[in-house]
């Protein structure tokens, strides 16, 4: 899962969405550094993505791409599951519009932000300002996503070819997450992730 899914996921678990955002950003035990529901939420991003990675429908999916873009394709299947969350957004959480859960996450994300590491700062500064989770929705901007990882990290320039295993992959992937994804709703509302 990317920046949307773990945020709405930690919606669902009532769950700390700075932690769940955070959680990439923070290595080994963060007991020391961080409350509690914040530790909880780090806590939970990490086990939504064990259990992600782990599932059929996402392992089915990696096999998908190219063998030049196979060690990528976690990080590519991230983002397109992030581009599900945002375009079927109205159907996945029907009572919340995504423009207004998108700035309720900026706002209580945002009070806590001085306390974070600096490449978490600047994450959020273009986050929030460049409208990333509702843009996620369009696969053009995906694309970007994909291209600006490749360049900032050179170890992941396959990144930057991977937009085409996921367009010609498309409604493969819209299947697998739609088998997925409500299910691990539901373990986030039942508080088991």
């Amino acid at each position: 899962m990317n920046f949307l899914a773990h945020l709405h996921l930690a919606r669902l678990s009532d769950s700390s969405l700075l932690g769940n955002l955070l959680a990439d950003f923070v290595r080994g035990d963060p007991s020391g550094d961080y409350s509690a529901d914040v530790v909880a939420g780090i806590y939970m991003h990490r086990r939504v993505d064990v259990l992600t990675d782990a599932l059929p429908e996402v392992q089915e999916a990696k096999a998908w791409f190219r063998a030049e873009t196979r060690r990528v394709a976690p990080i590519a299947l991230d983002v397109m599951w992030d581009h599900f969350v945002s375009r079927h957004w109205d159907k996945l959480s029907p009572e919340l519009e995504l423009p207004r859960f998108v700035a309720i996450a900026e706002r209580e994300i945002g009070e806590h932000l001085p306390l974070t590491p600096p490449r978490f700062i600047n994450l959020n500064n273009y986050l929030w300002s460049e409208r990333w989770l509702e843009r996620y929705s369009d696969m053009a901007f995906i694309g970007n996503v994909l291209n600006g990882m490749a360049s900032r990290r050179p170890k992941l320039s396959a990144l930057q070819h991977s937009w085409g295993d996921l367009d010609a992959n498309y409604d493969e992937l819209e299947q697998r997450f739609w088998q997925f994804y409500p299910r691990m709703m539901s373990m986030a509302q039942q508080k088991i992730l």
